[in-house]
């Protein structure tokens, strides 16, 4: 799928990626490897996203819509509640009882926090920012997720500046064990 655009644009290409894998692993059976495999890709692709929404869009929400900070609020909580479920998953095989649980916990909350975000969070931004914010916050946020760790890490702060100064180093951290462990290589393509 192709990224660019604006920060509406750039986030909600996240989400259909995220939902096409999603659909991927309710389609193979229970115990599978491949389930654990795209599980894998999906935290990487949640905590990227996670992260640069919390280094960028929530800060953006805060200072352009009425009841920002109430909005940034909620959706910081339900990323926290995310995270704790990756976090869970990541100790889980998938021929775990509690694998496919929580699986299903995580698509749930997802899912829940995509339709909020692009029914009620993306309009009103779209409505509050011009145009060329939209595109800077666009760039930052593909920037962010460049260098934004790729597991769930439930105890770092979700809030700047101490998000934008930590994640960087938790990035490199996590691709480097990324890389010397194959994961959320499998399924690239």
């Amino acid at each position: 799928m192709g990224h660019g655009g604006n920060v509406i644009q750039e986030l909600t290409t996240d989400h259909r990626e995220v939902e096409e894998i999603f659909g991927r692993i309710e389609a193979l059976p229970p115990g599978s490897q491949e389930r654990k495999n795209l599980c894998d890709q999906a935290t990487i692709e949640l905590v990227r996203h996670s992260v640069a929404e919390e280094a960028y869009l929530y800060p953006a929400v805060r200072r352009h819509l009425t009841g920002g900070d109430a909005l940034a609020d909620k959706e910081l909580e339900d990323h926290a509640k995310a995270e704790q479920i990756m976090k869970d998953l990541e100790g889980c095989q998938a021929d775990d009882p509690r694998f496919d649980s929580l699986m299903a916990q995580l698509m749930s909350e997802i899912r829940s926090h995509v339709t909020d975000e692009e029914q009620n969070l993306f309009p009103q931004l779209e409505a509050a920012c011009p145009p060329d914010a939209l595109m800077d916050l666009g760039d930052k946020v593909r920037r962010a997720k460049k260098m934004a760790p790729t597991r769930p890490h439930p105890s770092a702060p979700d809030t700047p500046p101490a998000n934008k100064l930590l994640a960087p180093g938790a990035g490199l951290v996590d691709r480097m064990r990324d890389a010397l462990t194959g994961r959320g290589k499998e399924n690239r393509g």
